[in-house]
C-alpha cells in the first residue's frame, strides 16, 4: 500500500470524453476583507493523460502562490502509513466476507478480478480502505492517480523548491474514514464503485470541473451520499468547516498560499467558496 491510496476524491470519476480547454477553472482567488489573498483549486485526484494540460488557471495560481497546500502532506503522510495499512487491515482469522452483504463482495470479487488482484489480498482490508484504492485510480483503469492534480502540481512544486503543506495531518486525514462504522465504511465503499444511473454524468462532470462550475460538481457528488447524509457531511462539510480558520490564517500571514482540496469541497451551502463568502472574503474565479 501508498500513502496515495489516503486522497479522497471529493469528486467521483467516471468514464468520459476530453473536454475542450474553457476560460474558466475550478480556481479562484479569495480576499480576504484585509486585504490578504490565498488562492483555492478545485483537484481531480486522478486524471487521463488526456486530460492533460490542465487549465491554465491552475498554472497561473501556482506562479502566483509561494506555498502549496493540500488535504494532507504526502511525505507526512509516507511516514505513518505503515500504521495505517495495519489499523486498515482486519485482524488475524478475519477478512471482509464477515462485515459487508454477501452482494457487495460477490460484486468486489468481480471489480478486483479486473484488476487482477486476488482474493486474499483485498479481503484483508476494511470497505473504508478499499474505496480509498479504489479512488486513488479514478474508479476505474482509464484514470490514473499519478496523473491527477495534486501529483502534478507536486512535482512542479519540488522543482522550484516551493515548500507544501497539508490541511489535515496524516493521522487526522486517515481518521475521517477509519471512524467510520461498518455500515457507513460499506456505503462508502457502494458509492464508490456502482456506476450512476444517469450515463451522461461521466462527460457532463469532468466537464463542469473543467469549467470550473463549483455548484453542478457539488450537487453531482452530493447526490451520491443521497441515503447517507451523516457520510457525506463527515467527508465533505465537516472537512470544510475545519479548514476554513486554516485558510484564514494563510490569507492573514503575508505569503501567498494556493489551496488545492478535492473540487466537490468548494461548491454548495457549505462549500469553502460560501463559508469564505460569508466572511466577506471576495471570491473570483480565474
Amino acid at each position: 500500500m501508498t500513502a496515495h491510496y489516503f486522497q479522497l476524491l471529493g469528486l467521483a470519476i467516471v468514464i468520459g470524453t476530453a473536454v475542450p480547454q474553457a476560460r474558466a477553472a475550478a480556481v479562484w482567488r479569495a480576499t480576504a476583507p484585509g486585504g490578504g489573498t490565498v488562492y483555492l483549486g478545485g483537484s481531480v485526484h486522478a486524471l487521463r493523460s488526456v486530460d492533460y494540460p490542465l487549465p491554465a488557471a491552475f498554472n497561473r495560481a501556482f506562479d502566483l502562490s509561494s506555498r502549496i497546500v493540500f488535504e494532507v502532506d504526502a511525505k507526512e503522510m509516507a511516514r505513518v502509513s505503515k500504521s495505517i495499512d495495519e489499523s486498515a487491515a482486519y485482524g488475524k482469522g478475519d477478512s471482509l466476507k464477515n462485515h459487508v452483504d454477501p452482494r457487495t463482495y460477490d460484486y468486489l470479487k468481480r471489480v478486483f478480478a479486473l484488476a487482477r488482484v486476488p482474493e486474499a489480498k483485498f479481503s484483508r482490508y476494511r470497505p473504508w480502505f478499499l474505496a480509498l484504492m479504489l479512488q486513488s485510480q479514478g474508479g476505474n483503469r482509464d484514470f490514473v492517480g499519478a496523473l491527477g492534480v495534486e501529483e502534478f502540481l507536486t512535482k512542479r512544486a519540488r522543482a522550484n523548491a516551493k515548500p507544501i503543506l497539508g490541511l489535515e495531518s496524516a493521522r487526522e486525514h486517515a481518521a475521517v474514514f477509519s471512524g467510520l462504522n461498518e455500515r457507513q465504511s460499506e456505503a462508502m465503499l457502494l458509492i464508490t464503485f456502482i456506476p450512476r444511473a444517469n450515463p451522461a454524468s461521466s462527460s457532463t462532470m469532468m466537464s463542469a470541473w473543467r469549467r470550473g462550475d463549483s455548484e453542478a460538481l457539488w450537487r453531482m457528488t452530493h447526490d451520491g451520499f443521497r441515503d447517507y447524509p451523516v457520510l457525506g457531511d463527515r467527508v465533505l462539510e465537516a472537512r470544510n468547516r475545519a479548514w476554513v480558520p486554516q485558510i484564514e490564517r494563510f490569507a492573514a500571514s503575508g505569503t501567498t498560499h494556493f489551496v488545492v482540496v478535492g473540487a466537490a469541497h468548494m461548491g454548495g451551502p457549505e462549500g469553502l467558496l460560501n463559508l469564505l463568502r460569508n466572511r466577506n472574503y471576495r471570491i473570483e474565479q480565474l
